[in-house]
């Protein structure tokens, strides 16, 4: 975009402390989804020769694995054992075709249920009892159900499922491609992309109070209709201006943010539309204990087989939404770190701890899923996007009661064609 704009003679200006770090782990984003040709950053990453060639690969590419990965999992439960693969199997082939069903309603037929929650939570349950007579078994592939569900609150960035439209679900489009990253960071893309920017066109550190569009002249009284004016009193006039700001910036600010207000039917969209938070939590060990192929560690908390929300009380709960352990892989890239995913309120809560809170936590929770009393993280590394003065959370989903056309609001041009505005 941004290179884009500079062929045709337009400016971009970005509010940032800059265009990366050096940091080896990624607080934001991390993935590559779906690497194909459809995918713009995967075009961009492999013109910059960014990326292994593995994952540059035609059969890479090919993969079509409908946005959830394939990954060699460890089930860990609440009473410190290991959960044989074999048990967990039908539970989770279950939960992916329900996924898969939510997915088709949009395309298909008019959804049985509000929402996604709702859906997955009642046809769970009524496989569950109609095709697994072994009681035990049953009640620990239920327990699953939660943890997956959970898991999806980060993927779709909600606080509950319950929140999710089941209709609109289907909007979101997978990309075939198995999942990659950036052997030396998401830092190297923006780099290449700046360096391809003429010098000092991009500024940092100008947060913007204030975008004054519909001006029928700028101050000078020359032709720009927009002025973008800066919390510290600077303002710069343009024809156009793209903004791309979070909406979960926007549902805070947009009262204050935009002159004149936006329309009325803009407005409603943001209001209806959801925003939530998904957060990492990383820890780096000495040694590891996980297996050598394991790819993800998912805590399975016995108790949660009725797939009911337990987290009854945020401050001694808060750590039973989180949903899994990524393993960073190559060890030789990272080292020994795992990534923990926690979505929703608790996840804003955490935030909210002193960081020695968290890794005391995080330690318990590991020490007693695993039931050894030995495991000691050496480092804790955690986001914070709820509490992040730009973003305000992590991400979009379409929420209950939304359509695509409240997309379409959004991205809809301002001055609206037809309107008197110039």
């Amino acid at each position: 975009m941004a290179t884009a704009l500079v062929v045709n003679g337009w400016e971009m200006k970005k509010n940032s402390d800059g265009p990366g770090s050096d940091k080896i782990i990624e607080i934001g984003a991390n993935w590559i989804h779906g690497p194909s040709q459809e995918n713009p950053v995967f075009r961009l990453a492999s013109q910059y020769l960014l990326l292994d060639e593995e994952c540059m690969s035609e059969e890479n590419q090919s993969v079509d694995v409908g946005g959830h990965p394939l990954f060699f999992p460890t089930w860990l439960s609440s009473s410190g054992k290991k959960l044989e693969a074999e048990v967990m199997a039908p539970a989770v082939e279950v939960f992916l075709t329900l996924l898969e069903k939510c997915v088709e309603f949009h395309y298909t037929s008019r959804a049985p249920m509000s929402t996604v929650g709702e859906f997955l939570k009642t046809e769970a349950l009524r496989i569950s009892n109609d095709e697994w007579k072994d009681d035990e078994a049953k009640k620990l592939r239920q327990a699953m159900f939660s943890t997956m569900i959970k898991l999806e609150c980060g993927v779709s960035g909600t606080h509950t499922m319950d929140d999710v439209d089941l209709e609109s679900f289907g909007m979101y489009k997978s990309l075939p491609g198995l999942d990659c990253t950036f052997p030396g960071g998401y830092e190297g893309l923006i780099t290449q992309i700046m360096n391809e920017l003429p010098k000092d066109i991009v500024l940092f550190n100008k947060p913007v109070k204030c975008i004054h569009w519909n001006n029928r002249l700028s101050s000078g009284g020359g032709p720009c209709p927009v002025k973008v004016e800066c919390v510290n009193g600077e303002t710069f006039e343009a024809d156009h201006v793209i903004v791309t700001i979070p909406l979960g910036y926007m549902k805070n600010h947009h009262n204050t943010l935009l002159n004149p207000p936006l329309p009325q039917h803009k407005l409603h969209s943001i209001q209806r539309l959801g925003f939530g938070t998904n957060n990492k939590i990383f820890l780096e060990f000495e040694q590891p204990f996980w297996d050598k192929d394991c790819e993800v560690i998912f805590l399975v908390w016995e108790d949660e087989h009725d797939l009911q929300n337990h987290v009854s009380d945020m401050k001694t709960s808060w750590i039973r939404k989180m949903s899994c352990f990524s393993v960073l892989k190559p060890s030789e890239r990272y080292g020994h770190i795992l990534c923990g995913w926690i979505a929703g309120h608790e996840s804003e809560y955490m935030e909210t701890l002193p960081e020695e809170e968290v890794l005391h936590t995080v330690t318990q929770l590991l020490r007693r899923f695993t039931g050894n009393p030995t495991i000691t993280p050496r480092k804790l590394v955690r986001s914070q996007w709820f509490h992040d003065p730009y973003t305000c959370g992590s991400y979009s989903y379409v929420a209950k009661g939304c359509s695509g056309q409240d997309i379409d609001n959004l991205v809809e041009p301002l001055p609206l064609t037809g309107s008197k505005a110039e």
